[in-house]
């Protein structure tokens, strides 16, 4: 069976916006007492919303986070997106390689989204295709495989024809579970020890670390398919 549809996840993969994330994320934790490095925010939280990372944190750190918190991480994340992400190495002559329909399938807000695709001139790239996953079908968000399983639905393929672009276990095990091939992505700035292995744990088939690698590498896993 050919591979029809290709669906990207954003953050860490089209933009460089995980580092960004964890830095602001580090820095307002440790003003409340909770010291954690952006490499371990990376490693543990990434691709996940923060209301989930709330969750997480009060679950296994008994940490009872301020109730404005998450309104003050998201504004200033937001205020530093706007000013800094950049578009991860590659991604124009990677799109311009692929000849399959596309879409984005994301954790982050629609709002959020266009403010960085705008940013780094990639949403007429994808435009109207560019899926939040709090605002699609059930609110579900990865690892539920729900995004996924709502691009695929709009763009008319089945998930088996569909492969998948993502650099967080959470989203791997999202694009697994919705019957998806997935290929890992270690190339953004929030790359840590062991996230190639973590990605291919959760099911990706295999990892690159360069986008300008994912064109090939559709190519090879659809011949792979038919044979």
């Amino acid at each position: 069976m050919p591979l029809s549809l290709v669906l990207f996840d954003c953050d860490g993969v089209l933009v460089d916006s995980e580092i960004i994330s964890a830095k602001v994320d580090s820095k307002l934790l440790g003003e409340i007492g909770y010291e954690i490095s952006p490499t371990e925010i990376a490693e543990r939280f990434s691709g996940l919303t923060q209301d989930r990372i709330a969750e997480l944190l009060r679950s296994e750190a008994g940490l009872h986070l301020p109730e404005d918190y998450v309104q003050r991480q998201s504004a200033e994340l937001d205020r530093r997106l706007a000013a800094e992400v950049e578009a991860i190495a590659g991604v124009n002559e990677m799109l311009d390689r692929i000849d399959l329909p596309r879409a984005i399938c994301s954790n982050s807000s629609s709002a959020r989204l266009q403010l960085m695709l705008e940013r780094v001139k990639l949403w007429d790239r994808f435009r109207p295709y560019v899926f939040a996953a709090r605002e699609v079908g059930t609110g579900r968000t990865k690892p539920a495989p729900d995004v996924y399983l709502h691009g695929c639905r709009e763009l008319g393929f089945p998930p088996s024809e569909t492969v998948v672009l993502e650099d967080s276990v959470h989203g791997v095990a999202a694009a697994v579970a919705a019957g998806c091939r997935v290929v890992g992505f270690v190339g953004g700035q929030h790359t840590y020890p062991g996230h190639a292995d973590s990605l291919t744990e959760a099911g990706a088939e295999t990892i690159i670390r360069r986008l300008t690698e994912f064109p090939a590498v559709v190519e090879a896993l659809a011949e792979w398919e038919q044979v």
